[in-house]
C-alpha cells in the first residue's frame, strides 16, 4: 500500500464515512475506491454480455 498526501472534502468524506458505516479515513477511502472500481467492472462485464449477444451479419464479403 502506497501513503498519499491528499486534500478531501469533509462534507464528502463525513458522507461517504456514513453511507459506508467506516470508522477511519483510511477506511472509507479505500472502501470508496473500491466500490467505484467494481461498478466500473460491472460495466465492463454487461457491455460484454451485451456484445456476445449480438447477432452480426455475414461480413466475409464486405471487403471486397
Amino acid at each position: 500500500m502506497t501513503k498519499r498526501l491528499v486534500d478531501l472534502d469533509d462534507e464528502a468524506l463525513a458522507a461517504a464515512r456514513a453511507r459506508l458505516r467506516t470508522q477511519t479515513i483510511k477506511d472509507t477511502v479505500n472502501s470508496a475506491l473500491r466500490h467505484a472500481a467494481g461498478e466500473r467492472r460491472s460495466e465492463l462485464d454487461h457491455a460484454l454480455d451485451v456484445l456476445a449477444r449480438v447477432e452480426l451479419d455475414e461480413r466475409s464479403n464486405a471487403w471486397r
